[in-house]
């Protein structure tokens, strides 16, 4: 199959007619074989209906309902798991993604040999309640990940199929997809500006809780990219770090005692601040090693991403 569309969706039932027929039309006159995977993330209007009777009336259309609303991630990851297509294409439901992107979005996986192409929203149509927090994310996420794309929470994206299948998707991570596949190894990352359009139907998902999260989830997955099968190296490098200062402070501590007769050895606040500091660097060892315990003993702890073999 050419082309696998995952479509996550919530509460979109107006506009899923019109973009299915769209997609349909695009692919037909492209001569693609493909499947367009609708997942209702639990939507309380009649979105699922519309994709039953969608499915009857297409057979490229296929669908996945959620019991109840798990997020973007979730939807994303389950349509992953489903995809067959030699490239995996995601976009929104809202209509604001144009599907006249697909196939310069093929394109440059097929023929230009990225592994992942991720849309640019140069000119938007949300309001400025949005699109300044999208500018501040966009920004730490280039600064932290070494990625230098616009856009990192657009939807419309194409992926190799390899890299959806290597990759999991959980929490509100759909945000650092490009993040998730370079520390996987594929790190032939591209970018291509698309068409926004205005929403035609419904309103935004957006909410400040977004936002916030969005951050926080940022430094979980730099963090475990970086230190998930090595958490030592973290809390027991800021551990001896602590501990050291702590020792120190001490040492002088005893050093000026031993010097300087009257010298009121725990009226100073150095003395605390020696304890807390030596408390806290054990503290963070300590979790180093329980850390270290897990990992060794996780499921994936030995799970890497080979890319050949050679008579094996």
């Amino acid at each position: 199959m050419d082309i696998s569309i995952v479509v996550p969706l919530f509460n979109e039932d107006e506009s899923l007619p019109e973009l299915c027929a769209w997609i349909q039309r695009v692919c037909i006159a492209n001569k693609y074989s493909y499947e367009v995977i609708l997942v209702d993330d639990g939507s309380k209007d009649n979105s699922w209906q519309v994709i039953e009777q969608l499915s009857a009336e297409m057979p490229e259309v296929k669908g996945i309902r959620f019991q109840r609303n798990y997020g973007k991630s979730a939807a994303l990851n389950e349509g992953f798991k489903a995809a067959s297509g030699e490239v995996v294409i995601t976009m929104d439901a809202d209509l604001q993604d144009s599907p006249d992107e697909i196939p310069e979005l093929r394109k440059m996986i097929v023929e230009d040999g990225y592994d992942l192409v991720s849309g640019w929203k140069k000119k938007r149509y949300d309001p400025i309640t949005k699109t300044i927090p999208t500018k501040l994310f966009n920004a730490a996420t280039r600064s932290a990940s070494g990625i230098k794309l616009h856009d990192f929470n657009c939807g419309l994206k194409a992926y190799r199929r390899k890299v959806v299948k290597s990759i999991e998707v959980y929490g509100e991570m759909h945000r650092y997809i490009p993040v998730i596949a370079k520390w996987a190894g594929f790190t032939k990352i591209g970018e291509k500006v698309v068409e926004h359009r205005p929403r035609k139907y419904g309103v935004t998902k957006f909410g400040w809780e977004r936002f916030i999260n969005g951050f926080l989830d940022l430094a979980s997955i730099m963090f475990v990219s970086k230190f998930g099968k090595r958490p030592m190296h973290f809390f027991g490098a800021f551990g001896s770090l602590f501990f050291l200062i702590g020792f120190c402070i001490s040492v002088y501590l005893v050093v000026a005692k031993l010097v300087v007769t009257d010298f009121a050895l725990t009226n100073r606040p150095a003395f605390f601040m020696a304890i807390a500091a030596m408390i806290i660097g054990t503290q963070l060892f300590v979790t180093g090693f329980l850390a270290e315990l897990i990992a060794r003993n996780a499921p994936d702890r030995n799970s890497y991403l080979v890319e050949k073999k050679l008579k094996l």
